[in-house]
Order: structure tokens, then C-alpha cells, then sequence
């Protein structure tokens, strides 16, 4: 069985309200989900929609680094800290992810995983020190050990940059090639092959989000929504199972400029998706339910 995880920052489940949720659009394929008439409604019939609750029974909004340590880990980290922490992970919260990452434990227990996101060649010159400062992502990959994808994995295929096309690497100079959203979906999807688990992060829904623009956000979503279809259309869904997870809501309700506490939006597809959407009800519950479908069991206290 293989696993693709496509985390996405601040994708929550909104209401039906077009005026305010970039979701509600009609030629979505597969993120027009939203909440009408206290019922969820999707887009993709072939879908499991999963409402997972993001606030982790702790008051106030639910954050980047707390939310994002649950989701990679299993652990309530809001819990653990007594709140909601914006941002990177502080030194409990990468202590959390030093022993639980996901990618640790599948590592740990004789499986195969890789972080696909490519990094900017000045990550590569910083202290291990400053490096474990930095997102939830990257201190879940380093506590496995794995190495970091370069720009230059792009231009071999083996990556892709945290805006999909690399658009953003070529304006910052580096010779890598513009990839469509339909070229980049099928990296994943060959890439997933090699591996037991495969993540990628995207994080430019938060940011979006953060703006509240109405026509940014439905371009943001549509291009997520392609980049997704291009996965689902190249990998193989009898062995492989493609999730789409969030930390928080955010971008699905623009009346605000803050986080919400609606459910994080999750989508799964393919192999084991309706056992998967049993066992998930808040973030903590991804990483177990994914390490069960692999059939790797955390025994770390």
C-alpha cells in the first residue's frame, strides 16, 4: 500500500456562502465542500469527506504549529502546551515531533517516506540548530533523518516547490523549469510509487486566506483543485491512498482575517479511504489512523 499526503495550511469546512467561501464554486472537482443546511456537501462523489476538529478541546483559535505538530504526529499538542501556538513549533512542541513524526516512525519500522517539497540551497548552509527551528514539516523530517530535496530535484522530477509550479524559485533566479499544475500532480504521483509514505506541504492557502480576497482565494483554490485532480488522475487508486488534510480553517471564510475553529477540510481517495475516514474524527488522529493502514504500530511512550 502506498500513501500520498498532500498537507494543506488553513483549508477548513465553511459555509455555503459563495461571498465568502472560495470553495463554494461550481467547477471545483473536488474542493467544493462545504457546510448547507447542517449537512456537508462535496463536490466528489468518488470522495470520502472527513469534518476533522481542529480545536483539539482547547478555547481559542486553533494555530499553524500546534495544529500541524497533531496532524504529523498523534499527539494533542495543544494539549500539552495548555493552548493553541502560532507559527513554527516551539521547544516542546519539536520535542513532541523529534520523537512521534510520522516519517520517523515509518522510517523506524522498515518503511520508505520522503518530504517532496524542494528547498532553496541558503537551507542548506544554516545550523542544525536554527534548522529545527523552522516549520513543523521540516523538524518531522529531520527527526527521520531524511535528506532535503534541492531545486535541482525539480528539473529531474523527483520534486517540486511549495507553490507547485516553482514559479516563485524563477523569480528568485534559480534555473529550474515552470511546471504546470497537470505536470506537477504527475511528479507526485510517479514519485509515490518509491515510497510507503509520501508528503508534500502547501501553504499558500493560509496566506491567502490571511488577505481576504475573494477572486485570490478562488484562484487559489482552483489551483489547488487542478493540482489535486492531476494526482488522483495519474496514481494508481487500487494500491495507493491519497489524503488532503489541513491543520485549521482559514480560507474558507473570509469575513475574517483570523483563523476560524470550523473542521479542518480532509478528502481521501483510493485504497482503504472509508477505513481511513473511521478512524479520524479530530488532527490527532491522522498519523495513527495512516500508520495503521501501513500496518506500523508507534510503541514510543
Amino acid at each position: 500500500m502506498k500513501i500520498i499526503l498532500v498537507f494543506v495550511d488553513g483549508l477548513g469546512l465553511g459555509t455555503s456562502n459563495p461571498d465568502i467561501n472560495p470553495c463554494v464554486q461550481n467547477d471545483l472537482l473536488h474542493l467544493a465542500c462545504y457546510l448547507d443546511n447542517n449537512a456537508f456537501i462535496k463536490s466528489d462523489t468518488e470522495s470520502e469527506l472527513i469534518a476533522v476538529d481542529a480545536t483539539l478541546g482547547i478555547p481559542g483559535l486553533p494555530q499553524s504549529a500546534t495544529g500541524q505538530v497533531a496532524v504529523l504526529t498523534g499527539q494533542n499538542a495543544s494539549r500539552i502546551l495548555g493552548r493553541h501556538l502560532f507559527g513554527f513549533p516551539n521547544q516542546p512542541l519539536r520535542d513532541i515531533l523529534k520523537t512521534h513524526s510520522i516519517l520517523k516512525t515509518v522510517k523506524e519500522n522498515g518503511g520508505t517516506c520522503d518530504f517532496l517539497n524542494a528547498f532553496r540551497d541558503p537551507f542548506f548552509d544554516l545550523p542544525e540548530t536554527t534548522k529545527w527551528r523552522l516549520s513543523a514539516t521540516t523538524c518531522a523530517t529531520l527527526a527521520a533523518g531524511l535528506d532535503f530535496h534541492r531545486p535541482e530535484d525539480i528539473a529531474q522530477s523527483k520534486s517540486i516547490y511549495h507553490d507547485i509550479t516553482g514559479d516563485f524559485l524563477r523569480e528568485k533566479g534559480f534555473d529550474i523549469p515552470i511546471l504546470s499544475l497537470e505536470e506537477a500532480g504527475k511528479i507526485v504521483a510517479r514519485q509515490s510509487c518509491s515510497f510507503d509514505l509520501l508528503l508534500f506541504e502547501y501553504f499558500m492557502t493560509d496566506r491567502v486566506g490571511h488577505k481576504q480576497d475573494l477572486n485570490q482565494a478562488k484562484q487559489e483554490i482552483q489551483k489547488l483543485d487542478t493540482f489535486i485532480n492531476s494526482i488522483l488522475s495519474e496514481v494508481n487508486l487500487l494500491d495507493t491512498l491519497v489524503i488532503v488534510t489541513s491543520d485549521h480553517g482559514n480560507i474558507e471564510d473570509l469575513s475574517t482575517k483570523s483563523h476560524t475553529r470550523n473542521p479542518a477540510m480532509t478528502l481521501a481517495w483510493g485504497l482503504k479511504k472509508m477505513d481511513l475516514a473511521q478512524q479520524i474524527s479530530d488532527l490527532t488522529h491522522v498519523t495513527p489512523a495512516l500508520l495503521n493502514l501501513l500496518e506500523i504500530h508507534d510503541q514510543t511512550p
